[in-house]
């Protein structure tokens, strides 16, 4: 981190809203070089969080450089949608507002930033988090791809370790954490954990418990749904769904299979697009659900319906948006659609066990 100071002066600075930023502020005083620290102020944030930048700010007699999101956009969609639209249709509109385009603002004066991310704060998404990296998501102060670097100090770092570092250097903390809250944000999406759950579950708790980014960190999601170009200049997308105990249903199959009044097994079928982050999102519950379905006498497929196929997957097979699960029962024509916005595996298997 010291290195990094020295090589990138004032185009370097500490993204901060947790813990894991508050350590990483105490080894920037302590190398003794100049650092900048910027965090998102959405506006939803916790009472206590504005307390603790405050006393973040006092202790080490810095001027945290906030961000905050552009009004007009705030204002069409809450006026539009709601407070509390997340809840309905997932928190990804509602954080690329309030905290996306700010961040992405932000980095575009920069060359470098730093972030908090550790391996161990969530397995779904950051695992595989390198100590540095080229951003994959962002541009910074030059633009184009390549233009902004990304260091993550604390990745292979436990957490247990950072907090015993927190105390010994005796350091402000969210006194939320007394609370029983670990990965803290907005109020309105943020609750403490129970015991024996994992600290980023406390997040978005109605969303899949393996997809908890909010776009700050896109990049760590995995890259089956990127957009790709082709040679001849085409967007094309990676396929997602990709397991051994999924069928991948082409027209004529689904076609096939939707024209049978009496079938020997019972389907659950994804109507997708690999492009949609909501797809991507319940990518792991739908192939473990798979999984744990092989041989049960249920098969679990899959059907691409953008494109070429959205006319007919709307006419057909009441697609309203992506992802649309349907459930074909063993002895019914008709298809029964999954209503809930739950897409763990825990919600579909209980849909499925209430039909077949």
């Amino acid at each position: 981190m010291d290195k990094a100071l020295e090589k990138f002066g004032n185009d370097i600075a500490i993204a901060f809203s947790g813990a894991e930023d508050v350590a990483l502020i105490e080894y920037a005083k302590l190398t003794g070089r100049p650092f900048r620290v910027f965090s998102l102020d959405t506006g939803r944030l916790n009472p206590e969080t504005y307390r603790f930048f405050d006393e973040v700010e006092k202790h080490y007699g810095i001027r945290i450089e906030y961000m905050f999101p552009d009004a007009v956009e705030v204002q069409a969609l809450v006026r539009s949608k709601g407070l509390f639209s997340f809840y309905e249709d997932g928190h990804q509109e509602c954080c690329r507002v309030r905290k996306v385009r700010p961040l992405r603002r932000a980095l575009k004066g920069l060359r470098a930033w730093i972030t908090g991310q550790r391996k161990d704060q969530s397995p779904g998404t950051r695992s595989e988090v390198p100590v540095v990296q080229v951003d994959p998501v962002f541009e910074g102060l030059d633009g184009g791809d390549g233009s902004l670097l990304k260091w993550n100090p604390v990745a292979n770092v436990d957490g247990k370790d950072i907090w015993n570092f927190l105390r010994a250097m005796n350091v402000p903390v969210n006194s939320l954490h007394a609370q029983g809250f670990v990965s803290i944000g907005c109020e309105p999406c943020t609750r403490p954990v129970l015991p024996g759950q994992h600290e980023r579950e406390g997040r978005w708790w109605w969303e899949d418990a393996k997809a908890k980014e909010c776009g700050l960190h896109k990049g760590n999601l995995k890259e089956d749904g990127a957009a790709q170009v082709n040679g001849n200049g085409a967007t094309t997308e990676s396929d997602i769904f990709n397991s051994q105990s999924l069928v991948t249903l082409s027209r004529t199959g689904i076609e096939n299979l939707a024209k049978l009044e009496s079938r020997k097994e019972s389907w659950i079928v994804v109507l997708y697009a690999p492009w949609c982050p909501f797809c991507q999102a319940m990518e792991a519950s739908y192939v473990e659900l798979a999984e744990k379905l092989a041989g049960s006498g249920v098969k679990v497929a899959k059907f691409r319906a953008d494109g070429e196929q959205k006319e007919y997957s709307k006419n057909e097979l009441q697609l309203g948006s992506f992802p649309t699960v349907l459930f074909f029962p063993k002895h019914s024509a008709k298809p029964i659609k999954f209503a809930s916005e739950k897409r763990d595996v825990d919600s579909l298997m209980a849909f499925v066990n209430a039909l077949r």
